[in-house]
């Protein structure tokens, strides 16, 4: 009886010092966020104008006018964030790129047909919410209750409701990438996972894991990945700013198994800075033309010290998630595991002039002809919204090694190579050569 009281005083304690945390650091302070009407909204390449209705057409691109079309987009992307009560691990830069899985496995145009019962939490903060969670753990702890959980949605319930196939199965794909995202030691891209591969690129939990490490990293995570719905996806990381496009296609045209003839689609990160110490505005055009793209999966970055996922933009403002909200640890091993808490139920905005100049820009393309395609618009775009005589970062044709770069070959006890520990070095300073 005595342990048990330790145990729970031990627990009221950690509740009370995680509270304090989350008022100190304002990880949980939501400030209500506002939209003008009169300018469009871009989120991953799709465009949204609240000052129509419906949907236009204007110059061949589609518009749509809708409020809640954009808040079901939003709310649909995967929001991962800090947890509790799980094995504690220290902070990782978010690397949200379950989008990339999303277009790989839904398309773009897939939407949760739940995102809109999620309660928006615009009309109070985040601080007020998490006070009377804590409130209510409180008393169920001293009454031996357990914890009050959100009401989750199973998957019996999904399946029952959904009698189109195609639905059905995105339902159960969308499950899946989340689950791959698991904070448990056996979900692949978990941060257990990722932890691991860090110590093997010299870098060990409680160091800071910038854009440019977190890139690599998951590059790593996803070759060493065994499961068979993940033989066809890559990820290449550009090197020095440069994605050299036979580098890219190789990528894409290796295929785990000798009999599977198809191209593979890849990501495509890219670690760049914009700046010196600071943002350099003149870069504002860029950033708006590549998360104007279809191809773009969002920008690792944020502000100094504190990692974002920027998704899109109105105005001079980035539109973005912020994982520095705790919540619940999830066991996503059950089959009907709460979907809520891997959702953003309101989008943030910030100024582009806030933004660390430290970023990693992502881009997905399903095949080998999808990537030439992207390619070229791509540079397009870079070549307009440059305006300096060198764009930030450049496709170029042939492999690397035609430019004087060499590869090391990969210890199979090491899971990088000395030459990759150099570069993750290198990048784990966010010193980056501006041009």
């Amino acid at each position: 009886m005595e342990a048990t009281g330790t145990d729970e005083v031990d627990k009221l304690k950690t509740k009370f010092v995680s509270a304090w945390n989350n008022m100190k650091y304002s990880w949980v302070l939501k400030t209500k966020t506002y939209f003008s009407r009169n300018s469009p909204v871009l989120l991953l390449g799709k465009c949204y104008h609240f000052k129509y209705e419906g949907k236009i057409t204007i110059e061949d691109h589609v518009i749509a006018g809708n409020v809640e079309e954009f808040r079901k987009d939003f709310i649909s992307r995967i929001w991962l964030t800090y947890r509790e009560e799980f094995p504690q691990i220290e902070e990782l830069a978010n690397a949200n790129w379950p989008q990339g899985l999303i277009l790989h496995f839904l398309g773009r145009a897939w939407t949760w047909p739940d995102a809109l019962n999620i309660e928006n939490s615009d009309s109070e903060s985040w601080t007020s919410n998490t006070v009377k969670k804590f409130t209510a753990s409180f008393e169920a702890s001293l009454s031996g209750e357990r914890e009050l959980k959100t009401p989750a949605v199973s998957q019996k319930e999904t399946i029952r409701r959904y009698s189109d196939d195609h639905e059905m199965r995105n339902e159960i794909y969308h499950r899946k990438i989340i689950s791959w995202f698991g904070d448990s030691p056996l979900a692949l891209f978990g941060l257990h996972q990722l932890i691991e591969y860090g110590k093997k690129s010299g870098k060990k939990a409680g160091d800071w894991y910038g854009p440019a490490v977190v890139a690599h990293i998951l590059r790593k995570a996803v070759e060493e990945a065994r499961h068979p719905d993940l033989q066809g996806i890559t990820i290449y990381v550009a090197q020095d700013c440069t994605v050299y496009s036979s580098d890219v296609i190789d990528k894409q045209c290796t295929s785990m198994a000798s009999d599977n003839t198809d191209d593979k689609a890849v990501i495509i990160l890219i670690p760049v800075r914009l700046g010196g110490e600071r943002t350099n505005t003149d870069y504002l055009d860029f950033v708006k033309g590549i998360l104007s793209l279809e191809y773009c999966v969002g920008i690792i970055g944020g502000k100094p010290k504190q990692s974002y996922y920027f998704a899109g933009f109105q105005d001079d403002s980035l539109i973005y998630m912020d994982p520095h909200y705790c919540q619940s640890f999830v066991d996503v091993s059950i089959k009907d595991f709460p979907l809520e808490t891997f959702h953003c139920p309101s989008p943030k905005k910030m100024s582009f002039r806030k933004m660390d100049p430290s970023c990693t820009i992502g881009f997905y393309c399903r095949n080998v002809q999808d990537f030439k395609r992207a390619s070229e618009e791509i540079t397009k775009m870079l070549k307009i919204s440059s305006k300096e005589k060198y764009p930030l970062f450049t496709f170029v044709n042939g492999h690397s090694r035609d430019y004087d770069f060499t590869s090391t070959t990969t210890n199979e006890e090491d899971l990088f190579s000395e030459d990759e520990k150099k570069r993750l070095k290198r990048f784990s300073t966010e010193e980056f050569v501006l041009l």
